[in-house]
């Protein structure tokens, strides 16, 4: 069974990371932008950040036989920072019509300050002018609240629900998203946010429909096998291949699809890779090593 992981954050990852990932099945990532852990100072790493993960992290998810895609936004976090924000507004219309983004995201709210709701909505309006789907981060702290304030915001700037996930649910917030029609993604983290085991849970007691696993792998402690390790443990616990397949693989392509960019003819065609191939000049083999066998 093929895996896509929606939400992995592959530029703080390893190469081993890749090869690990797709010797586990996964064929697709999603990259969405996000805080770097250290506070950017300007717009021109905003660019520099957002070129990599559409440029050179895309080539190197290749390299391993995973076709890489990404969303484009400016994060809730560094919504605090005006004179960035502000700068970083003007540079997202650019890239958030190139190859591979699938979404306007990761936004929401962080602390559920005035600068984040401003910025939340300006950016649900880009997302509705290019008419590309939404990716939600709800925030750690307060979440029940984050989360019903960003679906409030969502529903009064008239974006479907249908395009939108919101991502990071919990027990505490599942029921609500599903029953406004927005699809639930849930972040499976080795000992916070979200465990396979609490996933097994949520499937039984609210079926596969729009929910979806991703790993939200980054450079903290986190594990980007988590949505194929959690299959695993779906399938020791009974439940079915189909439902299996919907939060692992197909909810994601369905949502994610809307966006015209992300298509499972892209990887289902992707050839054995040649590590070989440069980017800017160089290769994945550092100091002339040989290919690696996938």
């Amino acid at each position: 069974m093929p895996f896509i992981d929606p939400h992995a954050h592959m530029i703080s990852r390893t190469t081993d990371d890749y090869a690990n990932m797709r010797k586990a099945g996964i064929v697709a990532v999603i990259e969405p932008a996000f805080w770097i852990g250290q506070p950017r100072t300007n717009a021109g790493s905003y660019q520099d950040y957002l070129s990599h993960i559409l440029g050179f992290e895309r080539f190197r998810a290749s390299q391993f036989g995973i076709f890489h895609y990404c969303t484009i936004g400016l994060n809730s976090k560094e919504a605090n920072n005006r004179d960035l924000a502000e700068a970083v507004m003007e540079i997202l219309p650019v890239y958030a019509v190139k190859d591979g983004v699938v979404a306007i995201g990761e936004i929401g709210y962080d602390e559920q300050t005035e600068a984040e709701d401003l910025y939340f909505r300006r950016q649900l309006d880009l997302a509705l002018e290019l008419n590309l789907p939404v990716m939600i981060h709800t925030p750690h702290r307060d979440k029940k609240r984050g989360a019903s304030r960003s679906m409030d915001v969502i529903r009064e700037h008239g974006v479907p629900p249908e395009m939108v996930v919101i991502d990071h649910v919990n027990e505490e917030t599942v029921r609500e998203v599903k029953d406004r029609g927005f699809w639930a993604a849930f972040s499976i983290y080795p000992h916070s946010k979200m465990t396979s085991e609490r996933m097994v849970d949520i499937v039984q007691i609210y079926g596969a429909e729009r929910l979806i696993v991703d790993s939200a792998c980054d450079w903290g402690i986190s594990d980007p096998l988590a949505v194929a390790k959690t299959a695993a443990l779906l399938a020791q616990h009974g439940i079915a291949d189909d439902a299996i397949e919907l939060v692992t693989y197909r909810n994601a392509l369905s949502v994610y699809g809307q966006s015209g960019q992300f298509d499972e003819a892209d990887w289902l065609s992707l050839q054995s890779p040649d590590q070989t191939r440069c980017f800017e000049g160089n290769t994945i083999l550092r100091g002339g090593q040989n290919p690696r066998s996938l």
